[in-house]
């Protein structure tokens, strides 16, 4: 005559849970399968090296000498969990033998701030291949007056063919006053780019297109109604 055996739960539990960290522990790992390499920017106080990096890429951006070609560019983009933002791009190629593609403006327009982008493309896939200027004003304000006015850049970042980023941007908690000519030239190169592809003059008209109008001018004190 058999025997049935009846085993607690408990101890039954017990042996499954010691065969599966069992298995776990044999399991070969997948030498195949790529790693994971998670890259920080120390964009507040950059090294000596990475200062030089940009000081180098700065004075590379040409002189604005464009191609015929060109492209002006308007739409809206929605975000998840962000408000809506409209944008007014520009691009301008290059003549040939510039060492740079084309120079590439944005500017983003939501209710709670504006972002100017300047972007300069690498002609070929070394080194640096992409230079990238930006500035940002929080608020509800007016982008033509935003506009009129030449907003200094408050980041830097340069893409590398290769090897990680480099990045410079404005820390309110860090003394940055060692990186002030680097912030400087950069903000000299919005500057001549800004005239160069008539910012103040297109995007404006650009923006009113999307429905974007500029504020109302108060009248100026002392004048006089046209109506009787």
């Amino acid at each position: 005559m058999r025997r049935l055996i009846v085993l607690p739960f408990r101890f039954l539990l017990s042996i499954c849970l010691i065969t599966l960290a069992a298995g776990a522990q044999e399991q070969p790992k997948d030498k195949n399968q790529p790693q994971v390499r998670v890259n920080y920017l120390n964009v507040c106080t950059p090294s000596a090296d990475d200062q030089q990096e940009i000081r180098k890429a700065l004075n590379s951006v040409p002189s604005p000498k464009f191609a015929t070609d060109f492209e002006v560019t308007r739409g809206q983009a929605s975000v998840p969990d962000a408000p809506l933002a409209s944008y007014v791009r520009m691009r301008h190629d290059f003549v040939a033998g510039v060492p740079f593609v084309a120079a590439q403006y944005s500017l983003s327009v939501d209710p709670k701030s504006m972002v100017e982008d300047l972007v300069f493309r690498s002609r070929e896939a070394k080194d640096v291949i992409q230079i990238q200027l930006e500035d940002t004003v929080t608020g509800a304000l007016d982008p033509k007056s935003v506009l009129m006015t030449d907003t200094p850049v408050n980041r830097i970042k340069l893409e590398r063919f290769g090897k990680s980023s480099v990045a410079l941007a404005r820390c309110e908690s860090v003394d940055q006053s060692a990186y002030e000519p680097l912030f400087r030239e950069a903000s000299e190169v919005m500057i001549r780019y800004r005239a160069a592809l008539s910012v103040k003059r297109v995007v404006p008209r650009e923006l009113v297109a999307l429905g974007i109008k500029p504020a109302a001018q108060p009248a100026a004190k002392g004048s006089k109604s046209s109506k009787p």
